[in-house]
């Protein structure tokens, strides 16, 4: 039986995919069921979700500072592990005589820095830099594998990819809905993300504008996710768009399940989780052969280029085909099959075990 350590101080910090990561892992870990391994968890369990200043600026040095270079160590000596996995960031450096496994899942700060705040940058390069020299790596896709080896020169044999579960997995129990308080348009497309500029909601503001002004009636667009300080400023949203803010899965189930289709114009994505989501609820999927969509899409999309007219006319397509639609979500289903947390957590269980073995 190996002895784990993971890092679930995300948890406290951010409802991102990180945090559904971690929530992931450990619910896969507990449908084992011939564990080889046992988990313990290491974390400053100070919740720090909100945006006031100083409170938040003082949480945030708070933690990487002291708990995590003076505190955090010490505790993960008390816990005696054998491995020690870093799942979503961090600086925590286990003694030479535990071994390391970080999770790595995408390199956006690299290809895209001017997205981020300058501390925001400079931590998220110290850490990916600090992969060299973890014993292993997993990543969530092949395309960070592939972008690691090239950007960062990690070697292939450090490297394991181990794609995400899905929280609603075709093969887990049917997942409760909750209708949203606000009244639904009768159609309508989805749109699920943090909305920062990488997610490109301003190409979807463009195809609505241009069908517009050609006289095409395009079904109005649900958003979910927390409306960051950045996007206002991409121009005003058109009349039919509706803003739900962050919601509980709840809601998103039954978001998901109505929608016309999932439009996801990200430019960039370690994984795509919101792609695997449709997929296992049965909504369409419009998203472009970009970083690792391709790999977790496979066939069930309607794959569109990142411009304005592909864009409009694969909306307009998905939203009066009943057929293509009906193929994508039949392709979607057996797609999403492929991504249970169960899996991931049987893989990352694999890796430990690797890491233990791995010659230094």
């Amino acid at each position: 039986m190996i002895r784990v350590a993971l890092d679930t101080s995300a948890l406290f910090v951010t409802q991102a995919g990180v945090a559904r990561y971690i929530r992931g892992l450990l619910s896969g870990f507990a449908e084992m069921a011939r564990p080889t391994i046992t988990v313990q968890q290491l974390a400053w369990k100070r919740e720090n979700f909100g945006y006031r200043q100083p409170q938040r600026a003082l949480k945030t040095v708070y933690r990487d500072v002291m708990w995590r270079c003076l505190v955090a160590p010490f505790q993960l000596r008390g816990l005696s592990p054998d491995v020690f996995h870093s799942p979503a960031g961090g600086y925590v450096r286990p003694g030479r005589s535990i071994r390391w496994t970080m999770t790595l899942h995408d390199l956006a700060v690299f290809r895209f820095p001017e997205r981020y705040r300058p501390w925001h940058r400079h931590h998220s390069r110290r850490w990916a830099r600090l992969a060299l020299q973890a014993d292993r790596v997993i990543c969530i896709s092949q395309f960070t594998a592939d972008e690691a080896i090239a950007m960062l020169g990690i070697r292939a044999a450090k490297l394991a990819v181990v794609h995400n579960g899905c929280d609603f997995h075709p093969g887990a129990p049917t997942p409760q809905e909750c209708r949203p308080e606000l009244e639904l348009p009768a159609e309508y497309f989805l749109f699920v993300g943090s909305l920062e500029p990488g997610k490109n909601l301003d190409l979807l503001r463009q195809v609505y504008e241009l069908a517009a002004s050609r006289g095409v009636q395009l079904p109005p667009l649900v958003i979910v996710g927390a409306r960051w300080a950045g996007v206002p400023g991409e121009g005003r949203p058109p009349s039919n768009w509706h803003y739900l803010g962050r919601q509980p899965d709840t809601v998103l189930v039954y978001l998901y399940r109505r929608a016309l289709a999932l439009a996801f114009p990200s430019k960039y994505e370690g994984f795509g989780l919101p792609v695997a989501e449709a997929m296992a609820l049965g909504c369409p999927v419009v998203c472009a052969r970009v970083a690792s969509l391709p790999e977790v899409g496979g066939e069930a999309p309607l794959y569109a280029p990142l411009g304005v007219e592909p864009w409009m006319a694969a909306l307009a397509e998905v939203g009066r085909n009943g057929n293509r639609r009906r193929d994508c979500i039949e392709a979607g289903r057996l797609q999403a099959q492929k991504f249970s947390w169960l899996r991931c957590a049987e893989q990352t269980a694999a890796v430990y075990e690797t890491a233990v073995l791995y010659p230094r």
